[in-house]
C-alpha cells in the first residue's frame, strides 16, 4: 500500500467544491472543515442549488471569518451533478477537492492527500479512506466498502465504491471525459468514477481522512433507495453504446448489466409491473448479443 508524503511541499492550487441544497444547518460544519485545513485551499465554492433555508445568509456569514477566498455561486434546484458542474466551470485551481455539505474533513486532509499525488504524478485522480457515523455514534464499514487502489474499475461496476467527499482530481480530467451527467439524479459519481476508472489509475490515499454521516431520510442514497439500480443501468448502457472498453471491460459490464436487469426486472414482474419488468430483461438479452 503507497504510504502517504506529508513532507512533501505542495505548490498547485486547490479548488474546493461544494454543493448543497437546503442543508444549512449541516453546511457550516463543513465549511469550517474546510477553513481548518492544515494546507489552505486556494479557494472554496459553494454551489447553492436553489436553496430556500438561511445558506446564503450563512455563507455570507462565513466568508467574513474566513482566511481563503469563499465564492457563494446559485443555481435554480437542478440537482448535484449541475450543482458541481457549477463549481467545476468556476473553479481555477488545477486540482479540485469535493465535499458534501453533510460531510468534513480532518484538517491534515488536503495537506496529505495533496502531497500524495504530487509523489505518485502518474495518478490523475484520488481518494481517501473513510470514517463513517451514524446518529452520531461511529460504525464499522463492511468489507465489500474496502476503497479500491489502482485499476478501480472492475471494482465499480456492482456500487460506487469512491466516495463523493473524499476525491481530488486534477481539472484535465474533466476535459478528457467529461462532466457529471446531470440527466442522472443520483449514481452521477458511479458514472463518472466508471468513465474515468476504464482508463485511468485511482490512488488510494490509505489514511481515513473524510468522515461521512449516514442514515437520514434526506440523503439522495435513502430517496432513491429502491431504484438506484435503474440509474446505473443507464450508466452502464451510455458506457457500453460509447465503445471506450476494451474488450475485457465490455464483458464485465455486460455481465453486470444483465445481472442488474434481471435483478430489477424480476423485481418488476413481482410486483406487478410486466411491461417494465420486460424491458429490462430485454435489455439485458440485447447487449448480451452484441
Amino acid at each position: 500500500m503507497l504510504r502517504s508524503c506529508r513532507s512533501l511541499l505542495v505548490t498547485e492550487l486547490i479548488s474546493v467544491i461544494i454543493p448543497t441544497c437546503n442543508r444549512a444547518s449541516f453546511l457550516e460544519k463543513a465549511v469550517r472543515s474546510v477553513l481548518a485545513q492544515q494546507l489552505p485551499c486556494f479557494e472554496l465554492i459553494v454551489v447553492d442549488d436553489g436553496s430556500i433555508d438561511d445558506t446564503a445568509v450563512r455563507v455570507a456569514q462565513l466568508a467574513t471569518e474566513a482566511i481563503v477566498p469563499i465564492r457563494l455561486l446559485h443555481q435554480e434546484n437542478r440537482g448535484a451533478s449541475a450543482a458541481r458542474n457549477l463549481g467545476i466551470r468556476a473553479a481555477q485551481g488545477s486540482l479540485l477537492a469535493f465535499l458534501d455539505s453533510d460531510d468534513w474533513w480532518l484538517p491534515q486532509k488536503l495537506a496529505v492527500q495533496a502531497a500524495t499525488m504530487a509523489a505518485h504524478p502518474g495518478f490523475p485522480i484520488s481518494h481517501t479512506r473513510e470514517i463513517w457515523y451514524r446518529g452520531g455514534q461511529r460504525v464499522n464499514q463492511k468489507k465489500k466498502h474496502e476503497p479500491p487502489h489502482g485499476n478501480i474499475f472492475t471494482a465499480s461496476l456492482g456500487m460506487c465504491v469512491i466516495g463523493m467527499s473524499t476525491v481530488m482530481v486534477r481539472r484535465e480530467v474533466f476535459d478528457r471525459y467529461g462532466l457529471f451527467d446531470e440527466t442522472l439524479p443520483c449514481c452521477e459519481d458511479y458514472d463518472l468514477w466508471l468513465r474515468i476508472g476504464c482508463k485511468e489509475p485511482f490512488l488510494l490515499v490509505p489514511d481515513p481522512l473524510t468522515c461521512k454521516e449516514g442514515g437520514r431520510p434526506d440523503q439522495l442514497s435513502a430517496i432513491h433507495r429502491l431504484g438506484m439500480d435503474i440509474y446505473r443501468v443507464q450508466s452502464l448502457c451510455n458506457l457500453l453504446d460509447a465503445g471506450v472498453l476494451d474488450p475485457g471491460q465490455r464483458s464485465e459490464a455486460v455481465a453486470e448489466l444483465a445481472r442488474k436487469c434481471a435483478i430489477y426486472g424480476k423485481g418488476c414482474l413481482k410486483h406487478n409491473r410486466p411491461e417494465e419488468g420486460a424491458r429490462y430483461l430485454a435489455l439485458a438479452v440485447r447487449y448480451q448479443s452484441l
